[in-house]
């Protein structure tokens, strides 16, 4: 019985002295993308990266549509532009190359006329 006690007591003890490292921050897994479209058709929006065009949604005229995407559409380099194009028109834009940082979004306004659309990250 004695020898079971001592048994028990050190198993105890090397149970507890057990000290889980701190876990590291998790990476960013997605981004957004925020759609402002001031515009009175709807509007498909792409996103471009390393050399893909991948559809992300539509967004309904004169609404304001969020998009979560996956980080890795970003690719390593993580620059990225998007279009955008009006259904039923001929009419669509694109913005500039944009280098998205860890924990950052993109804010894009679509007006009336494209060529008047502003892209802002944050």
């Amino acid at each position: 019985m004695k020898h079971l006690l001592i048994l028990f007591g050190t198993l105890t003890l090397a149970c507890g002295s057990y000290h889980r490292p701190p876990a590291a921050p998790a990476p960013q897994d997605s981004f957004a993308i925020v759609v402002v479209n001031h515009h009175w058709l709807d509007v498909t929006v792409y996103l471009v990266h390393d050399g893909q065009r991948t559809r992300v949604g539509t967004v309904t005229a004169t609404t304001t549509q969020q998009f979560d995407l996956s980080a890795r559409l970003l690719g390593a380099t993580r620059r990225v532009s998007l279009i955008g194009e009006a259904v039923g028109s001929k009419e669509a834009v694109r913005t500039e190359t944009l280098t998205l940082q860890p924990g950052q979004y993109i804010e894009w306004t679509l007006e009336n006329a494209l060529q008047r659309s502003s892209v802002a990250l944050y």
